[in-house]
């Protein structure tokens, strides 16, 4: 979406946008994209998931961080997302840079690679056809997800079938701002506001499955329990803006064949 406000700024589609998150907001800004500043709307954190009941039938421990997922025991078992196509496969990709720096995390994705890692396009195939713990009923117990996702799997015992691992979560904030030469920039700065009123970011969390940025917000009851946010996201310090090229390029090398 960035990019494509990128070719059309001289001649905007739009007078708003909403859905820009922080891995590509310094293309906005760098564009001079927005009129006035980018605003947060809302936020969530990028986590591995696992299917509990199927390492449970297995009898075989679930795996405890993302460094476990390139041990034996998890051969072909997880999918994430191309970095390249998705925000949250590129979410990861910057956590991997946060949690095992930048001289090992391509080692790191060399492992996952020969551990028979499955990479799809996007978040929604990989979720909803390739991971088992989902409706979809797939191949897959371990999933690039939200930490937010178990909430939406909580069965008949009161139980989420899934869990996140909250030790390598990326923070991705997804902003709204309008855009530079709007027709109705009026109309666009009264958008904004309503993304941060009360009865937009009260539906945020059951319609989108994200956290709301405005505090005291009210969450289902299924959140406190099953969608905790990381206590200490990782990469929130990485200059993304200024490194994305190169990181998707060497991810890109290394699955290149």
């Amino acid at each position: 979406m960035t990019n494509k406000l990128v070719l059309t700024k001289d001649e905007p589609i739009a007078d708003a946008v909403y859905g820009i998150d922080n891995t590509f907001a310094g293309v906005a800004v760098d564009n001079k994209l927005i009129d006035g500043e980018l605003t947060a709307i809302n936020y969530g954190d990028v986590c591995m998931n696992y299917d509990r009941l199927w390492f449970s039938k297995r009898e075989q421990a679930a795996p405890a961080n993302i460094a476990e997922l390139v041990e034996p025991q998890f051969n072909g078992l997880t999918v994430v997302q191309n970095p390249n196509t998705s925000s949250s496969g590129l979410s990861f990709l910057a956590a991997t840079v946060a949690v095992f720096g930048e001289d090992r995390y391509k080692k790191y994705w060399q492992q996952l690679k020969d551990n028979n890692v499955k990479v799809t396009a996007g978040w929604e195939d990989a979720y909803f056809t390739d991971f088992s713990g989902s409706s979809g009923k797939g191949d897959y117990p371990i999933v690039l997800s939200y930490s937010s996702s178990p909430a939406a799997e909580v069965r008949e015992d009161g139980l989420s079938q899934t869990e996140a691992l909250l030790d390598s979560c990326y923070r991705q904030t997804e902003f709204a701002g309008v855009l530079n030469k709007a027709k109705n920039k009026a109309g666009a700065e009264e958008f904004v506001q309503f993304l941060l009123s009360n009865s937009f970011q009260s539906s945020l969390a059951e319609s989108m499955y994200v956290y709301p940025i405005v505090e005291g917000i009210s969450l289902p009851e299924a959140w406190e329990q099953f969608a905790p946010v990381t206590e200490k996201p990782v990469g929130g310090d990485l200059d993304l803006n200024a490194n994305r090229e190169l990181w998707l390029k060497e991810w890109s090398d290394i699955f290149a064949d």
